[in-house]
């Protein structure tokens, strides 16, 4: 089965190669290219003395999280905070898949991460980077399951742990029909640290001894977003709802609702936040399309803020009270400094800002719950004490099930999302309650990390 699954995944590198290069920023094709064949070009300041150049040999070790995209590494970035702190004398290399998890890596990781992007799964290219870099323990978030990585790591006497992991019902459906492949690939790893009971049963049902499995609960609840929330959010005037990590379609029903909900509440805001970078322009296009007053948050600046050219488009008048035409679309695409934002909708084009964002918040919509399925990050607006509104596909959260109970959060339909948010635009102390709630049961399911650490502590040297 080992050799079936290499052959097919290398005759579909052949194939989609040439794609995959080319539709990369030119910046980073190469780079990217050279470090999925696994030559690595690593900065040997990051490893501090006695860390050995490129790993071999020594006292150090090589701390290896792999975290595929931006989720992940988000997740990711409590863990990498204390594995710095209790061994800064190992090298920590941080892998993703995607490009915007490697820019928000950059950005996010402790000082003297390496990050790269993770190598093809094949034979060869593993085996070559063992030989040069002295990898002491690998650390896969959430469940990203590469079998060869897998097998020849263990080969080559390399401990692995799995941390925050979770198996969405798809994922484990089919897990379910090539069990026989999945249990043996799942084999070489050594501990299983989930999210929940939930995903830790499902980890057992594909035939993982009870004894490597344990619910060691949710990063994401040990996630902090900065203590500061961004300064250009300091402009707006009004009450704020954000509809967070969108999908598609879900962007032009909150928009409606927003246009519904500005007949009585006008001077309101909308903060729309796409969850994948390459739809930026898809919503821009959709937004122009609906003629409403809006700006992307890349067309202005924080700093050295100024009162926006007169007749403001800020103030636009027709349906909602803040509508544009064409000729102030232009003009508020050019304008980049602003003293106050006010009935408008903001398009979030930046990455990893969101969970900042929130903090601003007076209500957060969470995306991927209305169309799709699976849902998105609720703990964010948590952190924040904001109140929650999800749609009803959160597959992917169980853990929603327990700001439901606790009413830290409201299931609602496309259909009641319009009378919801009124509510509580009309009921603030209501709204308050519900976040405070939310605030309250994060708090009280911190602790994932420090569990995690525990376990590593099992597999790595101390020195």
């Amino acid at each position: 089965m080992y050799l079936i699954y290499s052959l097919m995944y290398i005759i579909a590198i052949i194939f989609l190669l040439p794609f995959e290069y080319y539709k990369r920023p030119k910046d980073i094709r190469k780079r990217w290219l050279r470090e999925k064949f696994g030559f690595y070009e690593l900065n040997l300041e990051t490893f501090t003395p006695p860390y050995p150049p490129l790993g071999k040999g020594g006292d150090g070790g090589v701390v290896w999280v792999h975290a595929v995209s931006v989720g992940e590494v988000m997740a990711a970035l409590p863990l990498l905070k204390s594995l710095k702190e209790r061994y800064p004398s190992k090298g920590i290399i941080l892998s993703t898949i995607t490009d915007t998890g490697q820019r928000l890596a950059s950005e996010r990781a402790p000082e003297g991460t390496t990050v790269v992007y993770l190598p093809f799964d094949i034979f060869l290219i593993l085996n070559a980077i063992l030989k040069k870099i002295r990898i002491e323990i690998l650390i896969v978030i959430e469940t990203e399951i590469w079998p060869n990585l897998f097998k020849v790591f263990k080969e080559n006497g390399i401990p692995l742990i799995l941390l925050n992991g979770r198996i969405s019902e798809n994922s484990f459906n089919g897990y379910k029909k090539i069990s026989f492949f999945m249990k043996r690939v799942l084999s070489y790893v050594d501990f299983f640290g989930m999210q929940g009971e939930e995903y830790a049963e499902r980890i057992r049902s594909i035939g993982v001894d009870n004894g490597k499995v344990m619910n060691l609960g949710n990063f994401k609840f040990d996630t902090r977003p900065p203590l500061q929330i961004p300064e250009w959010t300091e402009k707006i005037r009004g009450p704020v709802i954000i509809g967070g990590s969108t999908h598609e379609g879900e962007e032009e029903l909150i928009t409606s609702v927003y246009i519904e909900l500005k007949k009585d509440f006008p001077d309101i805001n909308l903060i729309i936040a796409p969850r994948h970078p390459e739809r930026f322009k898809e919503v821009e296009d959709m937004l122009s399309s609906k003629g409403v007053a809006f700006i992307k948050r890349s067309a202005f600046s924080t700093q050295h803020l100024a009162p926006p050219p007169s007749p403001s488009p800020l103030e636009g008048e027709g349906r909602g009270g803040g509508e544009l035409s064409n000729s102030q679309h232009s003009k508020l695409s050019e304008a980049t400094d602003w003293q106050t934002i006010k009935r408008m909708i903001i398009l979030l084009d930046t990455i990893g800002e969101l969970s900042a964002v929130y903090g601003r918040a007076d209500i957060a919509v969470i995306g991927k719950s209305f169309r799709g399925s699976g849902g998105q990050n609720p703990l964010e607006p948590a952190y924040w004490g904001k109140p929650i509104l999800c749609g009803p596909h959160m597959e992917n959260f169980p853990v929603i099930k327990d700001f439901y109970n606790e009413g830290a959060a409201l299931e609602v339909n496309e259909e009641g999302l319009y009378a919801k948010l009124k509510e509580l635009l009309m009921s603030p102390e209501k709204a308050k309650e519900i976040g405070s709630k939310a605030q309250q049961l994060y708090r009280k399911n911190t602790g994932a990390v420090d569990r995690a650490m525990e376990i590593i502590a099992r597999y790595v040297n101390e020195y």
